[in-house]
């Protein structure tokens, strides 16, 4: 039986930003837009709906006046993407 694939994740855009984050402690906002090749009002979005979720944390902060923002993941965020990747796998291994 095949459990469904998370809907959230299904957008490449928060697939890969929860992708990197899944490798790294911290990521900052700019290296995300940079990954992502994506625009920075896109972004936002995206990390919002993550963050909304629990699959991401943001932490906000001023370096030499300028703000700065960087992102990590959460263990419930782990544990999505871990799943997503199993789910999908189920997928590739039907026998037909």
């Amino acid at each position: 039986m095949f459990r469904p694939l998370d809907k959230l994740l299904v957008n490449p855009t928060r697939l890969m930003i929860v992708a990197v984050l899944a490798k790294v402690e911290n990521c900052d906002f700019n290296y995300l837009k940079k990954i992502t090749e994506t625009t920075q009002g896109n972004l936002s979005i995206q990390l919002k709906k993550l963050k909304e979720s629990g699959y991401i944390s943001i932490h906000k902060s001023f370096e030499n006046n300028y703000p700065k923002t960087s992102c990590s993941i959460t263990k419930a965020g782990i544990k999505a993407f871990e799943d997503h990747f199993t789910n999908l796998k189920n997928y590739q291994d039907l026998k037909l």
